[in-house]
């Protein structure tokens, strides 16, 4: 289960696996809405707080900008 406001570490994988050029643009909108969510969200949230997950999505995608460290 994803932290609230967090795309979970199975969407990311997802939208990652289908190439750009086989989506719509709504999918790459979509994709791109989502991404920057996300990121404000891993940004914001307390390391302490993220889940096991989270925190290995983040360090996968380098989006672990919150260095505050639990």
């Amino acid at each position: 289960m994803s932290d609230t406001g967090r795309q979970s570490l199975t969407d990311k994988i997802g939208s990652a696996a289908k190439p750009d050029s086989e989506k719509t643009y709504l999918e790459q909108a979509t994709d791109f809405v989502k991404g920057k969510a996300d990121s404000v969200a891993s940004a914001v949230q307390p390391q302490q707080e993220k889940s096991t997950t989270q925190k290995i999505g983040d360090a996968v995608t380098g989006d672990n900008r919150n260095k505050d460290i639990a």
